[in-house]
């Protein structure tokens, strides 16, 4: 994280764009793509109009599961499980492999929305 001096008696963080990575979380790469599933997930419950019962229903989850979901309280939820919801709630998902830049040794996973 950068930081900047702001006045004598403040200072500004500038955020990696991860805040899970941020706070030191040793999962932090997977948490953040798990949070953006979920918001997903959120905004299409949310312009369906469905309520939590009626999406639960929808994804074979139980209210208060969604409901926590929803809340950030995912860690015990797979990856695989939000592709899934995203599928009941009608969204094709696809994953793409292809080859790491010649910048990185090791390769990334991103999330990107259509």
């Amino acid at each position: 994280m950068k930081k900047r001096k702001v006045t004598e008696r403040h200072q500004i963080h500038e955020g990696s764009g991860n805040v899970y990575r941020d706070l030191g979380y040793p999962d932090a790469e997977e948490m953040f793509v798990k949070a953006q599933l979920v918001r997903k997930i959120s905004d299409i419950i949310r312009s369906k109009g469905l309520t939590q019962v009626e999406a639960a229903r929808i994804l074979g989850l139980t209210q208060p599961k969604l409901s926590g979901i929803l809340r950030g309280q995912f860690r015990g939820i797979s990856e695989r499980k939000l592709i899934d919801c995203l599928t009941s709630l009608g969204r094709d998902v696809e994953i793409v492999v292809k080859d790491a830049t010649q910048r990185r040794a090791n390769g990334k996973l991103t999330v990107v929305f259509a």
